[in-house]
């Protein structure tokens, strides 16, 4: 028998009513935003239902509290950083340091060049100076040969005093002693020498000395006496460097 018939109608009413699904409600269809909370603190009894929003504020204190302090950074500690400075003077160091080696490095180079320069300059002159000095001793030799060899007795004197001035040293003094003597028997003889270089060349040169070796072929005429062949004579000259030029300082004749 169940003695509360009223509390088992009112039972099934409300699974009844729980099991009827509850209809969505819009947000938007909402006339008025819920009331927040007075900034001052104040009133709230205007405030109802589930509009009421309800801060901790105890928790916050707390919370700001416990939070440490942020740090100040001193100024005059602080070394501020410049990363684009940096860079900068990274990037113009090295093309300095590099300028600065191309520019050791030219000098370097132009020095060494001018020194080349100037040494095969003046190796350049010594071998043009000794191969002129060689062709005066050449010369010199071969027209000192061509005076010993070519004496007419009509100009007698001449051609001794030729032979005089290509002279020099011992041999200049011997011949000029001699050389009288030596008149007097070519304008008695009538006698006519015409010497020819067959051939010349350089012995031997010792810096302002050389020997110089001429081959000749000599014709001689002589009054009263039947034409002659050209005989063939060799000289060795000694010539020496006087002054701007070269003279004979020796001859003697050689097979």
């Amino acid at each position: 028998m169940n003695w509360f018939p009223g509390l088992n109608v009112a039972r099934r009413q409300g699974r009844e009513t729980a099991s009827i699904p509850a209809e969505p409600v819009d947000v938007d269809s909402q006339s008025e935003p819920p009331t927040a909370l007075p900034d001052d603190g104040g009133n709230v009894d205007g405030i109802v239902g589930d509009d009421i929003a309800i801060v901790d504020t105890d928790s916050g204190n707390a919370a700001s509290r416990d939070a440490p302090n942020p740090t100040v950074p001193d100024v005059d500690e602080a070394k501020p950083t410049d990363p684009v400075g940096e860079v900068t003077g990274h990037t113009v160091a090295h093309p300095v340091k590099r300028l600065r080696l191309v520019l050791v490095a030219s000098v370097l180079i132009i020095a060494v060049l001018g020194g080349l320069v100037g040494y095969l300059g003046y190796r350049g002159y010594q071998m043009q100076a000794a191969a002129r000095q060689r062709e005066v001793f050449l010369s010199v030799g071969r027209q000192a040969a061509i005076n010993l060899t070519t004496i007419s007795y009509t100009k007698a004197e001449a051609d001794v005093a030729r032979i005089l001035d290509s002279a020099t040293g011992t041999f200049h003094d011997d011949f000029q002693q001699r050389s009288q003597p030596f008149i007097d028997v070519v304008k008695r003889a009538q006698s006519t020498s015409q010497g020819n270089v067959t051939a010349a060349g350089l012995a031997s040169v010792d810096g302002d000395r050389a020997q110089v070796i001429v081959a000749l072929s000599v014709k001689t005429v002589n009054a009263g006496v039947p034409e002659q062949q050209p005989r063939g004579w060799r000289m060795r000259l000694d010539v020496e460097k006087v002054g701007d030029t070269a003279k004979v300082s020796d001859v003697q004749f050689v097979p």
